[in-house]
């Protein structure tokens, strides 16, 4: 089956940044088990909570993400009728990702899938939006994500609990809640915010200027965060300038984002300069089967490390090898997949289930 004649940057930035959140993962979940954390240069560097490369690849998918929600929008814009259709569409496809996500935080732990089912709930009202509002309202996400970490961490040093907000308790409809917005590992405050980029940035991909303009926004985002995280010099500071991912801070946002951006705008150039290559072509149809790839990564992960007890969590080595592997076994089966069948297989559940 040919490749859809869609734009291939997208799904080959997809496929990329899969081989990066794989790596994370693996090297997460070995050192959970047990692994060696600290050995140098290339630990301290690859390290997935504190590493420079800790969430990014994850940021720049759901940067993606936001790409391909104005993609598939695009041609509902203007027509009522069609635009109510895409609405409840991204609302069902939302709710029923978020679903998964509960029922597969169970098997791994940490899962992106309810964080992105809510982005698409969310999206049902933003891609109607002009830009400057989307823009906002991902400012404003960033803003109260860095804000609410501010406000914790005053209270505790004035002595007040606010275990009510960030420890609500379990799977509680408040516990619920508030992960998705505060507590989780990928909060929609500040992540709406790689989000709304990527909305923006799907519907500039028409124009001639979109990549020396994405590729500077980007450049001044890293390197304006490199700079004030360098002015922290004060216990505060430390805090309201944190570019730890988990601390939510602007800082670790502008960051993200800045990287998102220049990833984003270089592999594109590369994907559409040679989109005619076999590999542009094969990363295309590995990213357009990225869930069934990223829910096989977790089921093998824990077959061959907790069932079967094949891989042993050991050091970096390990991680690396086990990443190398599956993706490249996952990519040519996805390409063999997909050039037979079209759809993946969890893609096609998904669609059927949310139609």
């Amino acid at each position: 089956m040919e490749v859809s004649a869609r734009k291939p940057g997208p799904d080959v930035v997809r496929a990329l940044a899969m081989l990066g959140v794989l790596m994370m993962n693996y090297h997460g979940y070995l050192i959970i088990r047990g692994a060696q954390r600290n050995g140098g240069a290339l630990y301290d560097f690859f390290d997935p909570w504190t590493g420079p490369l800790s969430t990014r690849f994850a940021a720049t998918f759901v940067l993606t993400a936001g790409v391909g929600v104005t993609l598939m929008t695009n041609s509902s814009i203007g027509d009522p009728e069609r635009t109510l259709e895409m609405r409840w569409r991204l609302v069902r496809r939302g709710l029923l990702l978020y679903g998964i996500g509960l029922l597969f935080d169970f098997v791994w732990a940490g899962t992106i899938l309810p964080f992105y089912g809510a982005m698409f709930v969310l999206a049902a009202a933003l891609f109607t939006l002009r830009s400057r509002w989307v823009v906002l309202i991902g400012v404003a996400a960033a803003v109260a994500g860095w804000g609410l970490h501010w406000w914790v961490y005053e209270r505790a040093l004035d002595g007040h609990d606010t275990a009510w907000l960030t420890n609500p308790g379990g799977r509680s409809p408040r516990g619920l809640l508030f992960d998705v917005f505060v507590n989780g590992t990928h909060p929609l405050l500040p992540w709406l915010a790689f989000f709304c980029a990527g909305i923006v940035l799907g519907r500039l991909l028409d124009t001639d200027w979109w990549r020396p303009a994405a590729a500077g926004l980007g450049f001044v985002l890293y390197a304006g965060s490199l700079l004030a995280d360098s002015a922290a010099d004060t216990d505060r500071l430390l805090v309201l300038l944190s570019d730890d991912p988990f601390q939510r801070g602007l800082v670790y946002t502008a960051s993200a984002l800045g990287t998102a951006l220049l990833a984003f705008t270089a592999i594109s150039w590369v994907a559409d300069r040679y989109s005619n290559t076999w590999v542009v072509d094969a990363l295309q149809r590995a990213g357009q089967m990225s869930l069934t790839i990223y829910l096989a990564h977790a089921l093998a992960f824990n077959l061959v490390v907790d069932t079967l007890d094949i891989v042993q969590p050991r050091g970096i080595g390990t991680a690396m090898a086990c990443t190398l592997v599956f993706w490249l076994l996952a990519t040519s089966a996805a390409v063999a997949y997909q050039r037979r069948h079209g759809r993946g297989p969890a893609e096609h559940l998904y669609r059927l289930l949310s139609s």
